[in-house]
């Protein structure tokens, strides 16, 4: 088992969830991020002052998947996210210890799905 954590361009989600959707990967959690990397940011005008703006606005993506799912799911993310451009994103591939099933308390492989 593994946890996919990828970060991406907020445009780029729904083109990366069809991709995924694509290779029946239908199980994540999304959620907004601020961060920085290799584009460091922009300069603009505020009220006649110049702000550093060094955060920007990204998307969070957590997949936890089986082991047949990785590469496809990795894949999948690559072809949705990818412009070519600084910024396009990060993919983080975790090993995934256990996983729990709430509702029916299976565990492992049965719970991710």
């Amino acid at each position: 088992m593994k946890l996919i954590i990828a970060y991406i361009q907020p445009e780029r989600l729904n083109q990366v969830k069809q991709a995924l959707f694509e290779h029946d990967i239908k199980r994540m959690s999304v959620t907004n991020a601020l961060g920085c990397g290799q584009q460091m940011g922009y300069s603009e005008t505020y009220r006649g002052a110049t702000v550093e703006v060094n955060l920007l606005k990204k998307i969070r993506m957590e997949i936890a998947v089986n082991e047949d799912f990785v590469q496809p799911a990795v894949d999948a993310i690559i072809r949705g996210a990818k412009t070519g451009e600084i910024g396009d994103g990060k993919i983080f591939i975790l090993d995934l210890g256990e996983c729990i099933r709430i509702r029916t308390a299976e565990t492992g492989k049965n719970a991710i799905g």
